[in-house]
Parts: C-alpha cells; sequence; structure tokens
C-alpha cells in the first residue's frame, strides 16, 4: 500500500439557496488547500441541470485549478461524453492538457442526470452505448490517430488533432463504473483506468473484485493491460479530533445532500425506515468514514480487500456537510494521519525512535560515562592551575 495515492471527486454538491460564485470559488480553494497538504488528486464532474452540481464545463475548473496550485493533477470526473461531439471534446483537452503541462486527467462517463439527457433529447438508455463508441474515437483521436466514423449521432471525416499531449506523455484516462459491469468492461476493451463511484457502498463493495476480473479478462481478448495503478476508488469521508464532534459537523448539510439524492439524482442513499437519521445509517453500512482518521484507515483498508489486490488511488467524495473551516480540517486530518499509515512516511522514523528507546539503558550509561570524565577531566584541569598558582606564589 505504499504508494497508494489520494485525492478528492468533486461533483459538486452545493445548496442551491448558496452564493454560486462563492461556491465554485470554496471548491478552487479546496484543492489549492490539498495541493499544500500533499493531495495526489482532485476530479472536477460535469452536469447541466438542478442547480446543485454546478460545474457544466469541469476544464474550467481544471484551469483555474492549476494556475493556483503546484503539483496535484486534476482531471475531468467525469466528461459525458454523448452531451460532446468527439473531435471538439478530444480537441479541447489537448489544448488543456498543455496548458496544464500533462497534469490534466480525462475520466469519461456517460452523464449522471436524467434531466441533464432529456434537455438534450437523449434517451438515458442509450447514454452507456454512446459513451463506449465516443471514447473509442476519442482515444484514436488522442494517439494521433486519423478517425472517420459515422454514427447516428456524430460523423468524422478524416478527422485528427493537431496537437500531441504534452510532452508526448500518453493521456492518463479513466472509464465511469458504479456497481454493474458495463463500466470495468469498457475499461478493459478500451484499455483505461477504471474510476469506481460509490466504492465503498456495501453492494459495490461486495463486487468490486469481480468487476475487476472482469476488466482484466476483457483486457486480454482486446490486447489491453489492466493496471491497479490506475484503479481509482471512491467513498465518503469526514473526520474531526473526536468522533462526536465529526458526527456533530455533519448535521450541518447531510439533509440536504440526502435529499439531493432523493429528489435530483434518483439514487436514495438512505432507506425509509433509516431516514431518521441518515448519519447513523451511513455508518452503520460502512458507506461513509465519519468520525476519527483511524475510520478512514479502516474504509480503505476495506476497500483494499474488496478489491482482492490493491488500487491506485483513494478519492474522497467532497460532499459540503460540514461548515468550510470544519471540511478543510477534514482533508488535513487525512493527510495528517492517513497517508502516513498507508504510504509508510514513518516507517523509519518509528524505526529510528524505537532503536533509540530500546537502547536507553546502554545510552544513559555511555552519556554518564561521558559526562563523568569531563567532570574529571575539569577537576583535574582545576588541580593542575591551583598547583601552578600555588608555585609561583612560593
Amino acid at each position: 500500500m505504499e504508494s497508494l495515492r489520494f485525492g478528492t471527486f468533486i461533483p459538486p454538491i452545493h445548496p442551491v439557496g448558496e452564493n454560486p460564485s462563492l461556491c465554485l470559488e470554496r471548491d478552487l480553494e479546496l484543492v489549492e488547500r490539498m495541493d499544500q497538504l500533499g493531495f495526489d488528486e482532485a476530479w472536477f464532474g460535469e452536469h447541466h441541470s438542478a442547480g446543485t452540481e454546478l460545474y457544466s464545463t469541469p476544464e474550467f475548473m481544471i484551469l483555474a485549478a492549476h494556475y493556483r496550485t503546484r503539483r496535484i493533477r486534476l482531471g475531468t470526473g467525469v466528461s459525458s461524453l454523448p452531451y460532446h461531439h468527439p473531435l471538439i471534446l478530444a480537441d479541447r483537452f489537448m489544448q488543456l492538457h498543455h496548458m496544464t503541462q500533462g497534469r490534466a486527467m480525462f475520466g469519461a462517463g456517460p452523464g449522471a442526470l436524467v434531466s441533464d439527457a432529456k434537455m438534450m433529447g437523449i434517451e438515458t438508455d442509450r447514454q452507456r452505448d454512446m459513451m463506449e463508441e465516443a471514447l473509442e474515437d476519442i482515444l484514436k483521436l488522442f494517439r494521433g490517430e486519423t478517425v472517420t466514423h459515422e454514427t447516428d449521432w456524430y460523423t468524422l471525416k478524416n478527422a485528427r488533432l493537431q496537437l500531441r499531449p504534452y510532452g508526448n506523455q500518453p493521456i492518463d484516462v479513466v472509464t465511469a463504473s458504479m456497481m454493474s459491469p458495463s463500466g470495468p468492461k469498457a475499461a478493459g476493451r478500451l484499455g483505461t483506468g477504471l474510476l469506481s463511484m460509490s466504492a465503498s457502498a456495501a453492494p459495490a463493495l461486495k463486487v468490486a473484485g469481480t468487476n475487476w476480473d472482469l476488466a482484466c479478462e476483457v483486457a486480454t481478448e482486446h490486447g489491453n493491460t489492466m493496471d491497479r495503478s490506475q484503479w481509482r476508488m471512491i467513498g465518503l469521508v469526514h473526520v474531526a479530533e473526536t468522533r462526536e464532534q465529526a458526527i456533530a459537523d455533519v448535521q450541518l448539510g447531510i439533509e440536504d445532500w440526502v435529499r439531493y439524492f432523493e429528489d435530483v439524482a434518483v439514487i436514495p442513499m438512505i432507506p425509509p425506515e433509516r431516514r431518521g437519521d441518515p448519519v447513523a445509517h451511513l455508518m452503520d453500512t460502512g458507506h461513509a468514514a465519519i468520525g476519527t482518521p483511524e475510520e478512514v484507515i479502516k474504509q480503505v483498508e476495506s476497500l483494499w480487500e474488496s478489491s482482492q489486490g490493491g488500487f491506485g488511488c483513494f478519492l474522497i467524495t467532497d460532499h459540503n456537510w460540514a461548515s468550510r473551516e470544519a471540511k478543510l480540517k477534514s482533508y488535513e486530518l487525512v493527510a495528517r494521519h492517513v497517508f502516513p499509515h498507508f504510504q509508510g512516511h514513518n516507517i523509519q522514523r518509528e524505526e529510528s525512535n524505537a532503536w533509540v528507546r530500546d537502547s536507553q539503558k546502554e545510552f544513559k550509561a555511555s552519556h554518564n560515562q561521558a559526562t563523568a570524565k569531563q567532570i574529571e577531566q575539569h577537576n583535574k584541569q582545576q588541580d593542575a592551575k591551583a598547583k601552578s598558582k600555588s608555585a609561583a606564589a612560593e
């Protein structure tokens, strides 16, 4: 686990009553702070309706974040491919890859909100197929190929990009996956990384290893190789100094979050019988790590076990359950206490500390001996000075 990376997945989910300009600024401020704390990745979503998830163009957020940060990598989490002509999306992203000096990552998905698709006249049962169709051509364009392909929703004729990726680096591409096998199959067939949404939910945990095996099987059939370092797992997290404080923190925004998934995303997170205490339900089921950093460690270890071989990056779903100050503190505590557990930051410190602690009897004896020697030498010098003065006086 020493190579495990950490980051955030920002849909975003902001209460409709808040100032939208400040919401966008707050998200950029979060990524800026994460960069200072040593987080590895931040992913920005794409949505076009319902008033809650405010990014219509994740590329704008990536570019703004790039100029406010130094090293954190920035991804579209995810670009909804059925909403775009693949040439225009690929061309725009290639420019972004250059402007971010290779830090931009490309996440692909079919589109999450039914309302978005309805506004564009797209049938929801076609979105996954449309995504795979477009992604296959986008990957060819990324590789510098010339593409001719006519579908029932777009046409490419001798299409090509003007730019190669920045520094001739391969673009980091991931395919979004929920619990069904369609995402892993697409990732395997097209040779991309995998972005497992809501990975800490019980149904997703059950199929994590199976879906990865399926992705590997499909990849082999198409001459590709799946890389576990390119597998991102997404979970819900909020931590504080104490479990009680963490639970108190999330009361601020948990109800808005629950209503969003019931009324907008049509994916209820809390069953009716647990609606009275959503925090308890999320904690009892393990869907969310709410408490101290130790709760996050347990969640990541559970995901690791379910993956049956490990993954490359754990992403915190940004949710705005708590106040701005409490949320920033939560990310800080993860960086301070969870990173070292999985990345081995303190192995040599702990070994050095144990060696010194276990050798105290020997070290104290050496110290006492050295001190006694210095005292003895000092006394001899003083005696010699005294004798010299006495002889001079005579």
